[in-house]
């Protein structure tokens, strides 16, 4: 197994330092066998270590004296910004100095930066994120979830072969249920690319396809990975976290009305409390980007420290479980 190490682009996303310092702290300390190196300003992460607990032999900092702003264009980044912290971060998995890169920094540079300095897999065009998202069963894998607006339908079918294999290796799975996202179940709806990608989907015998699903499906027992172009996923992923913060804001304002709400929220408490973590976007945060030489995960960019400390969680087990090779092994079968 690859060794556990993570590289942490320290400065990327909202909040910087404020999350990525406590959530690689906190990671350290639940997990004995983690270290992490964060790259970035190195006495700006000092400082912000300064009033943190945490084992001084399983991190350390590695200095990058630029920053990927969150409105920088992607491909201006590539010529100017190869001095950041996310840029810096994405070279030392390269080097196989660390095994996985954590990042809540600009997405499409993440991306555009990652298929030159990582470059992609055989036969890939370009990478997709992929991410869990709450389910009846636990949760769905979702994908693309904004790398890539538009896609053809041969992209989809590599989203669909890449989304099968992170299931069977993250989950377990031995055949994992395959649908592609369209606004109908008949063959007839949706584009000629959905069309034609459900014609390949369907014909490769070692995706276990279950056919066109709805957006109400995401929810439901009947699928494990979900197929989409970027644009697509990127709104269903938000719908779905707006929908978990209305209800849980919701109930709360529910319960706090009279008091006989909050007599029935007294009672309710533990039920409610259950429900707000199951439905917490925190929980499931951490998208892989599939398709490159290299395991790259993505955190919300207005992630806190929770947040962050799931997409390090993430890029651990996705090393832990071997999971590029896996990848790499399942395109190689399937191509």
């Amino acid at each position: 197994m690859a060794s556990l190490r993570l590289a942490v682009d320290a400065m990327s996303g909202d909040h910087g330092l404020r999350s990525s310092v406590p959530a690689a702290v906190n990671a350290l300390n639940h997990n004995s066998a983690l270290h992490i190196l964060l790259v970035g300003d190195e006495p700006a992460i000092a400082l912000a270590l300064a009033s943190e607990k945490f084992d001084s032999t399983r991190l350390c900092v590695h200095h990058a004296p630029d920053v990927v702003a969150m409105d920088d264009q992607p491909s201006r980044t590539l010529r100017s910004k190869k001095k950041s912290s996310m840029y810096i971060a994405l070279e030392l998995l390269r080097d196989g100095v660390v095994s996985a890169v954590v990042s809540a920094g600009n997405t499409g540079a993440l991306v555009a930066m990652s298929c030159v300095v990582l470059t992609r897999l055989p036969g890939i065009k370009r990478p997709a994120i992929c991410a869990p998202v709450p389910a009846v069963n636990g949760h769905t894998f979702l994908l693309d979830l904004g790398a890539n607006a538009e896609c053809d339908a041969q992209q989809l079918h590599h989203f669909a072969q890449m989304g099968s294999a992170l299931c069977r290796v993250l989950d377990g799975s031995e055949s994992p249920r395959v649908g592609l996202l369209n606004i109908g179940s008949e063959l007839t709806k949706g584009t000629a690319t959905i069309r034609d990608a459900a014609e390949l989907i369907s014909a490769d015998s070692r995706l276990n396809y279950c056919g066109f699903i709805e957006g109400g499906d995401l929810f439901s027992a009947d699928v494990d990975v979900v197929v989409c172009d970027g644009f697509a996923g990127n709104v269903a992923l938000k719908v779905c976290e707006g929908t978990a913060s209305f209800i849980a804001s919701q109930l709360r304002a529910r319960f706090q009305k009279n008091l006989y709400g909050m007599f029935v929220g007294l009672l309710a408490r533990p039920v409610i409390a259950a429900f707000q973590r199951d439905i917490n976007p925190d929980r499931y945060n951490g998208a892989v980007l599939l398709g490159l030489n290299g395991i790259v995960v993505k955190t919300h960019g207005s992630s806190g420290a929770q947040g962050f400390q799931s997409a390090i969680r993430q890029a651990a087990r996705a090393v832990r479980k071997d999971l590029q090779a896996q990848i790499e092994k399942h395109l190689e079968t399937t191509s």
